[in-house]
Parts: C-alpha cells; sequence; structure tokens
C-alpha cells in the first residue's frame, strides 16, 4: 500500500473517532491502526474474536473515500451531507418507506435516534457484497449459521463478561462473540440472558450487546458516484 492510501485510511479512522477524544490521542491511534499495513503486516482486524470487525473495502475503488465523507457527516450531525450520500431512492424499511427526504425526517426526529445508531455502525468494520458494492457493519455481510438472527446479538468488544446472574460470578469472557437472546429483549434491564450456542448461557451487560438486526448500511458507486442505497434495520 502506498502512503497516500495510509493517509486516507488515518483520516478515515480519525473521521469516525469520539468528539470528546483529544487530537493527540486521535492521531496516536490511528497511526497505531494503519502504520503496519503500509508492509502488509498489520492484521485485517486490530479487535481478536470471530466476529470483531474487519475492513475488507479498501481496495475497492472509491469506497474510502465514501467512508470518509459518511463518518464526517455523522460526526458533524450533518444533515445535509448524509442526505447528500444518500441514493434519491434510498431504502429505509420493509415497509416500503424510502427516500431521502424520509431520511432526513428521520435524522431530525430524536425518537429515530439515527445519529446514535449511525454513531455505532461506522465503527463496526465493512465488506464486500455480491454485487460488488460494501456493507456496514462487517458483520451483517457474514453467514452465521449457528444463530437465528431475529435473536441474535452481537458482543460489543473484547473479554465482556458473561455472568451467572445480573451483576453476579463471571462464567466465561466472550469477545466478539455472537449469542442467541434466551429471553425477550428487556431494554431497560442493564444485563440481558443470553446463550452463547455450543458452550452454554449467562448474562451480558445491554451495553455490550447489539442485536445482528440493528441498522445495516448497503452502498455501491451509480455512474460513478458512491452513495448508500439502503439503511435499514429489523427484518
Amino acid at each position: 500500500m502506498r502512503y497516500p492510501a495510509l493517509v486516507a485510511l488515518m483520516l478515515l479512522a480519525l473521521a469516525g473517532c469520539d468528539r470528546s477524544t483529544p487530537p493527540a490521542d486521535k492521531i496516536k491511534d490511528a497511526a497505531q491502526q494503519f502504520v503496519h499495513k503500509v508492509d502488509g503486516s498489520a492484521p485485517e482486524t486490530i479487535d481478536y474474536g470471530k466476529y470483531a470487525p474487519r475492513d475488507d473495502c479498501s481496495e475497492v475503488a472509491g469506497a474510502d473515500e465514501f467512508r470518509q465523507r459518511l463518518n464526517a457527516a455523522v460526526n458533524a450531525r450533518d444533515a445535509d451531507a448524509l442526505v447528500r450520500l444518500a441514493a434519491s431512492d434510498v431504502k429505509l424499511g420493509f415497509d416500503g418507506s424510502s427516500g431521502a427526504d424520509q431520511l432526513r425526517k428521520r435524522l431530525a426526529n430524536k425518537d429515530w435516534q439515527l445519529w446514535d445508531k449511525l454513531d455505532t455502525l461506522v465503527t463496526l468494520g465493512c465488506a464486500v457484497n455480491d454485487q460488488g458494492g460494501i456493507t456496514m457493519p462487517w458483520v451483517a455481510a457474514q453467514a452465521l449459521p449457528d444463530i437465528d438472527a431475529s435473536d441474535g446479538m452481537l458482543v460489543l468488544g473484547e473479554e465482556v463478561r458473561m455472568r451467572a446472574t445480573p451483576g453476579g460470578t463471571t462464567l466465561r469472557l466472550l469477545s466478539w462473540d455472537a449469542v442467541e437472546m434466551a429471553g425477550p429483549f428487556q431494554p431497560d434491564a442493564p444485563f440481558q440472558h443470553v446463550t452463547l450456542p455450543g458452550v452454554g448461557s449467562g448474562y451480558v451487560a445491554t451495553a455490550k450487546l447489539r442485536s445482528l438486526l440493528d441498522y445495516r448500511l448497503i452502498a455501491s458507486s451509480r455512474n460513478g458516484k458512491w452513495r448508500f442505497t439502503s439503511l435499514v434495520s429489523g427484518d
């Protein structure tokens, strides 16, 4: 990889950083993540775990620039910039909802919490899809044969505690694993009862879980311009 490509990757990382992170720390983190890619020695993911976010999209022409603009729009809460990145007929649900105007309304309506959802989505990697476009997050394009997607959850992070009871003894540590809900999801509960297929069940902090059917973004190049054509959740 040439150095201009490295700079682009670092800018992508910086755009997605937490707004509270000091600039010097952002630069340091970006450099640590991407410097080894110059000589090809870096792994495809920094974190470890079966479904840790990966970046498979850097070799797709135009994908890095699109993601830089996406991250910048999300970080700045810039609705105009985000809508410009959407196809005019962008799919927004499985009920027929679509279109850039509807997207703008959802961004403005705090009940949708769409900016917060996008904050998380852009940090979870990128996969090349079968149509030659890209899918975010990375895990959304993967086959999970042991998981029922309707009940599936991605464990966010490394060495996340699975406990015997809510707040109780640690049974095991999970790192970017996919688990299933062992009962109904309780949005106001600090812990959720989940099952790790083939291993056992326990309780994981709600803040460390993300539904496999949470927001997914699909983007592709249309007439030389990258746009996202789908931003949906659910099934």
